[in-house]
């Protein structure tokens, strides 16, 4: 998977097409982090995950790289 991760980011700088991650998802990834010691620090409680974009997931378009 690395791989095609890799693929898929030195095609889009090659290109100019837009990144399949974005701040947001990268917000959200380290997140889980905290996330997981505070929860673990009060004994396997869920912990409320921030929405880093303020519901405009929602609206996301698709990147277009799995059909529908």
């Amino acid at each position: 998977m690395d791989f095609i991760e890799d693929y898929r980011l030195i095609e889009s700088l090659r290109t100019g097409a837009p990144l399949d991650a974005d701040v947001y998802d990268a917000a959200a990834w380290s997140a889980v982090v905290g996330l997981s010691e505070a929860s673990v620090a009060q004994k396997g409680r869920p912990q409320a995950f921030p929405d880093f974009t303020r519901g405009l997931w929602k609206t996301n378009q698709a990147l277009g790289i799995v059909g529908t």
